[in-house]
């Protein structure tokens, strides 16, 4: 084992690693916004003229689509979390 590896990360490597876990925090948490406020409340009825199954689009996202983009976002924020940790040489 280095000395790196026994130190932990350098101070660079933890500023890029915390910079780039907010850049992608913030990203998914607009994404989230954007999907189950806009869509679900802001956008209901331009996405009414569309059905999905018999149900207006509108609908079905505030009860349904919200519900699947939000748990994609929590897949998506750990394949991006485990891979900023090893790039940036984090141990969890």
């Amino acid at each position: 084992m280095s000395q790196q590896e026994q130190d932990g990360p350098s101070a660079a490597n933890q500023a890029a690693y915390w910079k780039s876990t907010l850049r992608l925090t913030i990203s998914l948490l607009a994404v989230w916004f954007l999907v189950s406020f806009g869509a679900g409340i802001m956008f209901r009825d331009a996405l009414d003229n569309f059905s999905i199954g018999g149900a207006p689009l509108g609908f079905w996202m505030a009860q349904n689509g919200s519900i699947y983009v939000f748990l994609l976002l929590i897949i998506i924020y750990c394949i991006r979390m485990t891979q900023l940790e090893r790039k940036y040489g984090i141990r969890g």
